[in-house]
């Protein structure tokens, strides 16, 4: 890979951390928020449930909006929402407000996952993207691993309002390398008009192709799991086992690094020599045994870095076959590659019943 593209995986690495960023970066003040806002745990878990509503919506516009404007414009606005919405979030006076604004901010963000994966299908052939996958959950690896910590010791420096205005920062930072050093790799020109018709005719087109339903599905229910821990884990290890804030982050990360380990033994060697169907159903396999030995290990908290380590391979498995097959409607094709969002929407509800149950196995009040 040449000095050009490496640059321009970088700048889509770092759109692609959108999502990980407003996600983790403020999860060691939740039970912060809880307290200042004087609000229950599954009040404040509504911040993420609102983030995910508004993630899974926003991908099905920016898709063909993207499809039929370009790469690049369809950015700019998003970018610049995120940021007004991130700036919303830091000012919010209530737990229900600063659920509003999130709800903003990912319609904003999403458009930074969905727009990545589009370029590179622009760019890439199917076997070359599977490995460009690999490199860009490395960067959503990353980020779970360094968001939360950073996040812990800004919370417990300068309060939780701070977390918002790094990410706001981080926006405005995101919105300059858009400009100055992210190519259109796109002309514009869809094949066909820009209807509303047309738009959900495709979906549907796409809702009853099995193949690539399968995989779209696959990738989303793999993380479904993981973002319900995501919701309910502050709470049982901060409030619960009283655990840091700052020191959260440390913990959490070792979930993140079965990330980025799994992601780049694919990306370098698995794909390459067993061909991207096999490792899909290796990895299923190994995902739903860490599943099991989770669900027998809740009391001990041991294996929870086997099921993230599984989600290394399915997600970059599964987002280079299924966009492969979408032919050159991609920004569309990425709303189904992202399923997994309302799939973790619905999960967040559910963290709220995990934390009481383990407050009650343990005990705690």
């Amino acid at each position: 890979m040449d000095r050009q593209h490496r640059g321009l995986i970088g700048v889509l690495g770092v759109l692609t951390a959108f999502a990980p960023m407003s996600i983790d970066m403020y999860l060691p003040a939740l039970p912060t928020l809880a307290r200042l806002f004087n609000a229950n745990a599954m009040q404040v878990q509504l911040t993420l449930a609102t983030f995910f509503i508004g993630f899974a919506i926003g991908q099905a516009f920016y898709g063909p909006i993207a499809d039929r404007f370009g790469r690049k414009p369809p950015l700019y606005v998003a970018l610049a929402l995120f940021i007004a919405a991130s700036v919303g979030c830091a000012l919010a006076p209530s737990i229900h407000v600063l659920a509003a604004w999130r709800f903003a901010q990912a319609l904003g963000a999403c458009a930074g996952v969905v727009i990545a994966r589009a370029i590179v299908r622009d760019l890439f052939e199917p076997h070359e993207a599977v490995r460009i996958y690999a490199g860009l959950m490395l960067v959503m690896g990353v980020a779970p691993m360094l968001a939360p910590l950073f996040g812990g010791y800004l919370l417990v420096g300068f309060g939780w309002r701070a977390i918002f205005w790094v990410i706001a920062s981080f926006g405005a930072c995101c919105l300059a390398l858009a400009i100055f050093r992210l190519p259109e790799t796109h002309s514009g020109e869809a094949p066909h008009p820009f209807e509303l018709g047309h738009i959900l005719a495709g979906y549907g087109r796409l809702l009853v192709h099995r193949r690539y339903l399968g995989y779209a599905l696959t990738g989303g229910f793999s993380s479904a799991g993981m973002f319900a821990y995501i919701a309910g884990s502050p709470f049982v290890l901060i409030d619960l086992y009283h655990i840091p804030a700052q020191h959260y982050g440390w913990i959490f990360g070792s979930n993140a690094f079965g990330l980025i380990l799994a992601s780049q033994l694919n990306g370098r060697f698995l794909h390459h020599r067993f061909g991207g169907d096999a490792v899909l159903y290796g990895a299923n396999f190994v995902q739903a045994l860490a599943g099991i030995v989770l669900l027998t290990a809740t009391l001990t908290g041991v294996g929870a870095a086997a099921g993230a380590a599984a989600l290394g391979e399915t997600g970059a498995v599964g987002a280079a076959l299924d966009t492969a097959r979408a032919g050159e409607a991609t920004g569309t094709a990425v709303l189904a590659a992202n399923v997994g969002a309302p799939v973790r929407g619905q999960t967040i509800p559910s963290a709220g019943s995990f934390q009481s149950r383990v407050r009650s196995c343990s005990g705690y009040q």
